[in-house]
């Protein structure tokens, strides 16, 4: 399929600079453009590539300033991440193909309530009075259990385990691998030192738009539900535990971890493998750095922090300038202390 940079354009909402009729049929990074190709530009590490790329059309920010002539067709937009994205989910729409129907190697019970337009893959097994709303699909291999609901427009990847009576809303993509309603990791100490198992009898809860990366997993509350909010976005390998609840719209890099019954606001960003004490809360548009620690409450919103146990960025990049220099100064301390006690027997 082929489209012009008008076409492109007028979908985005973006103003040409350039061959109005040029056309383009692939996607490419920009360093890797080739003619027909239509790239990108959001990041100032790579705007040298604009000046040398060989894509037909580049879609950049309104606001950005050319510093020579460039040979391609310039698209500028408000926000260039955002509406290649666009471009992105369009094309993935235009090539992908539909699945449709029930396979003949599922298991889908009779109690079950299966919505229109449903896909359910080979060897899928969806359980007693487990719903599945209209349009979603349930790739291969995944297992869904007793009432498990399921909303409408979600995308369940192969391999994935939504365990009995967890509740899932609408538009949500789960990739391979995901393990929802799983045990919370509950076990009381005992005097001979060993630890009892302590049921776990809540759920999951999961609201719309919410998607989970490849073999993520959200543990089932040990009472009531643990619940991830609207919008929510979690990168692969990270792991929700029992009774946690995640704010709207909070994103989270791969291998981050968030211990027993935390709160978490809203429109909070961590990094990768940010690990987060257990009973303790973090207030609305908190912005953790890859491998921080938090170890207590953070109240203050839209703070930035790092570290382990994590604190202030600002402070941390100053106190980092001395953690480089402990070695030196320790003997710098070392060689003053002997002087000092030479002095003294003198």
């Amino acid at each position: 399929m082929e489209f012009t940079a008008q076409q492109i354009a007028g979908f985005i909402d973006g103003k040409i600079e350039g061959n109005l009729d040029v056309t383009v049929n692939a996607l490419a990074k920009i360093e890797e453009g080739r003619k027909g190709s239509i790239s990108f530009l959001a990041n100032p590490k790579y705007n040298h590539y604009l000046y040398s790329t060989e894509s037909s059309i580049v879609i950049i920010n309104e606001d950005f300033v050319l510093e020579s002539d460039v040979s391609t067709t310039l698209i500028r937009v408000k926000d260039a991440y955002t509406a290649f994205a666009k471009v992105l989910n369009a094309y993935q729409k235009a090539t992908s193909k539909v699945k449709a129907g029930i396979s003949s190697l599922a298991f889908v019970h009779s109690s079950a309530n299966i919505g229109k337009d449903v896909y359910i893959g080979e060897f899928a097994f969806i359980g007693a009075n487990a719903s599945i709303g209209n349009n979603s699909s349930i790739y291969p291999l995944s297992y869904i259990g007793e009432n498990v609901k399921i909303g409408n427009d979600c995308l369940i990847h192969p391999a994935v385990k939504i365990l009995d009576d967890c509740l899932v809303g609408n538009q949500c993509t789960f990739h391979s691998g995901v393990v929802i309603g799983s045990d919370g990791f509950g076990f009381a100490p005992q005097q001979d030192s060993d630890f009892k198992k302590v049921a776990q009898v809540g759920n999951v809860i999961i609201e719309d738009r919410v998607e989970l990366g490849a073999n993520t997993t959200i543990d089932r509350a040990t009472m009531g539900s643990t619940i991830l909010r609207r919008g929510v976005k979690l990168d692969n390998l990270c792991q929700i535990a029992h009774n946690v609840e995640v704010g709207e719209n909070t994103v989270m890099a791969a291998q981050s971890g968030i211990a027993g019954s935390t709160k978490v606001g809203k429109n909070c960003m961590f990094g990768g493998q940010v690990a987060i004490n257990g009973h303790i809360e973090i207030a609305n548009g908190v912005k953790l750095a890859a491998k921080s620690g938090v170890a207590g409450t953070i109240k203050k919103e839209d703070v930035v922090q790092m570290g382990v146990p994590s604190f202030d960025h600002k402070e941390y990049v100053h106190s980092y300038i001395y953690f480089k220099k402990l070695p030196s100064l320790v003997k710098r301390i070392e060689e003053l202390e002997k002087e000092l006690q030479n002095l003294r027997n003198s």
